[in-house]
């Protein structure tokens, strides 16, 4: 059964209720992997998933309820069981505290009736005449690279009727030295491979490997420290994802003040702007939100709601947080989508080559790992340097720590202490990659960054 015809019986079948929202998305991946410079599998895979979400009118309000399956739709009877089943979970739920009235459509959606785009191995023709190179090379070459299109489409009980496809790719390599003693790291996203130079990406982890010859010890403390555009990401997309307005409102936050939100505090003299923005080149997303659950600052009763640009900071001054249709009532502020990308702007244009030079003494990271939060009132975040933390001095990198650290930092601090910040390029996240991709971000100078540990290993 289609997509389109499964949203269509769907909200026939939901007509006694409230009303309906039926999303379907059908994805297409394919994979290259690597290891030990041997090509070790590649495949394509298939999937489709069908969301339900049923609205309930109920003595004190409405209830909403969700019901989600991967099992291919086939007849009519299982629509009807999946419409049964979200109804019985919206009454269960009871009066829903961020119902708002569902949207009408905007505008018809000229590709509504288009099938789902398809990926294939093909995507990978350049990228794989590349990676043979690479493979031929002195190193030992572990890694992977994927690319998916996944193809949504939204249909409402108030006419909505939206499709979007999703291009999502990225590729990481790991080069290791013949011992297996040194590691670098290289990665980066893409939305189709045609702007990925495998070889480029292999010669930086090269030269990294070439840093290792000299291992130095060093021990915990606070380094002026150079985050690479990968390092800035992960901690970037955890401060977005902790823009959430209502824990601002009610004292739960590092977005929290003594009079409410901070929005509007200054956190740095530079210019910089931390901004999601659907229409931002080659990482765009959906213009549209398709919401499959409800929670701070998401609602299943604003599936449809037009996406837009939002600055979460913006030219270092903290700027919107994240607000549902009901919340956005509830506290009287502007609705504020949640973003799928992130860009950080408003640096030099320095690459980190530029900043490594102008380093009298302090340590170049690689990327990071294993993030979690420590203490949410102040973002306060720990974590692990991973696949190489290098000695800078004289403007040089002179040797490669022989061991990793842990480290204690807020993504706030870094926006409010970093003394440079250079050219945004696009690049992933090493901890976030399987959960958000889309990001651009510059290099960035900590001062004192705060080692709080030795890590052992490498």
């Amino acid at each position: 059964m289609r997509a389109q015809e499964v949203v269509e019986r769907t909200i026939a079948a939901a007509r006694h209720l409230h009303g309906c929202a039926v999303l379907v998305r059908e994805s297409s991946e394919a994979a290259l992997r690597w290891a030990n410079s041997t090509m070790t599998t590649n495949g394509l895979t298939t999937s489709r998933r069908t969301t339900v979400i049923a609205f309930v009118a109920l003595e004190g309000g409405v209830a909403a309820g969700v019901v989600s399956s991967s099992v291919a739709v086939t007849d009519e009877s299982q629509l009807q069981d999946l419409v049964r089943a979200a109804e019985a979970s919206a009454r269960d739920a009871g009066p829903a505290k961020d119902a708002a009235p569902l949207l009408d459509p905007s505008a018809d959606d000229p590709a509504w009736d288009e099938p789902a785009a398809e990926t294939s191995i093909g995507v990978f023709g350049a990228f794989a005449e590349g990676l043979a190179d690479v493979l031929a090379g002195p190193h030992r070459q572990y890694g992977f690279a994927t690319h998916e299109l996944s193809t949504v489409w939204l249909g409402t009980s108030t006419g909505i009727r939206r499709r979007w496809v999703d291009p999502t790719g990225s590729v990481e390599l790991n080069a290791k030295t013949a011992d297996l003693t040194g590691s670098a790291w290289t990665g980066v996203s893409t939305a189709d491979f045609t702007d990925v130079d495998v070889r480029a990406l292999a010669a930086e982890a090269d030269r990294r490997l070439a840093w290792s010859n000299r291992r130095v010890t060093l021990p915990a403390g606070r380094y002026e420290t150079l985050l690479p555009p990968s390092a800035v990401a992960d901690l970037m997309v955890y401060l977005a994802w902790s823009m959430e307005g209502r824990p601002a409102q009610e004292g739960r936050s590092a977005l929290a003040g003594p009079d409410g939100p901070r929005v509007g505090e200054r956190l740095t003299a530079l210019p910089l702007t931390l901004a999601s923005d659907p229409a931002a080149p080659g990482l765009e997303y959906e213009p549209f939100l398709t919401v499959g659950h409800s929670g701070e600052g998401i609602s299943v009763f604003d599936n449809g709601a037009p996406t837009r640009r939002a600055e979460w900071v913006s030219e270092g001054v903290i700027g919107e947080l994240v607000y549902s249709r009901a919340e956005a009532v509830e506290f009287g502020t502007r609705f504020t989508p949640a973003g799928e990308n992130l860009l950080l702007t408003g640096g030099s244009d320095d690459s980190i080559a530029d900043l490594v030079a102008r380093t009298e003494r302090g340590l170049l990271l690689t990327c990071l790992w294993y993030i979690r939060e420590v203490d949410p009132t102040t973002l306060l975040l720990t974590g692990l340097t991973r696949d190489g933390v290098y000695l800078v001095e004289g403007g040089e990198v002179v040797g490669e720590v022989d061991h990793n650290f842990r480290f204690n930092y807020s993504p706030l601090d870094v926006l409010r202490r970093a003394t440079e910040v250079g050219a945004t390029e696009r690049t992933i996240p090493r901890e976030w990659k399987d959960w958000f991709t889309r990001t651009a971000m510059p290099p960035a100078r900590v001062p004192e960054f705060n080692m709080s540990s030795v890590s052992l290993g490498r």
